[in-house]
C-alpha cells in the first residue's frame, strides 16, 4: 500500500516539475520576443535599451528626408513635437510614406544615437494613424500645454 503511495507522489512530482519547465520556456520566450515602443522623447531621454530591438514612432519631418549617395539607404527625422530622432533604413519604403505622416519602425540605436531600421510601417489611409503614436503625441502635447 505505501509502495502504491510513494509512486503516486513520485509521479505527481513528476508531472509538476514538467508544467514548470514548460511554463518557464513559454514565458522565456515570450519575453525574448516581446518588443517594446517608444516615442522619440524618450529615445533621446535615454530610456529605450540599447543594442535590442524596439519600435520607434513618430511624425516623420517635414524637409528631412534625404537619400545619401546611389543606394536605397533613406535617412530622416521622427518626431513627437518634443524632440527628434534620425532614423536610417535601407530598403524600400512602404508607398504610403510621405513627410508629415506617422509612422512606426522597428530596430535599433547604433552607438551614434542613430536609429536603424530594419522594417517601416505607414498609416494606411488619411485617417489612420498607428495607435502608440497617437498616444505618444497626445502625452506629448499635454506635457508641452503645462509647461
Amino acid at each position: 500500500m505505501r509502495a502504491i503511495r510513494r509512486q503516486r507522489l513520485y509521479l505527481l512530482l513528476l508531472m509538476l516539475g514538467g508544467v514548470a519547465l514548460a511554463v518557464t520556456f513559454a514565458l522565456r520566450s515570450f519575453n525574448e520576443n516581446l518588443m517594446y515602443f517608444f516615442s522619440t522623447t524618450d529615445v533621446v531621454d535615454g530610456k529605450a535599451p540599447a543594442d535590442t530591438l524596439f519600435r520607434l514612432g513618430g511624425m516623420v519631418v517635414d524637409g528631412s528626408v534625404e537619400r545619401p549617395g546611389d543606394g536605397m539607404m533613406v535617412r530622416f527625422d521622427l518626431t513627437d513635437y518634443s524632440k527628434q530622432v534620425t532614423v536610417e533604413y535601407t530598403g524600400i519604403l512602404p508607398d504610403l510614406f510621405r513627410e508629415g505622416q506617422g509612422i512606426v519602425s522597428k530596430g535599433k540605436l547604433n552607438t551614434e544615437g542613430v536609429f536603424v531600421a530594419e522594417e517601416v510601417l505607414a498609416k494606411h489611409d488619411e485617417n489612420y494613424m498607428p495607435p502608440e503614436v497617437a498616444e505618444s503625441l497626445k502625452k506629448q502635447h499635454k506635457s508641452t500645454e503645462v509647461q
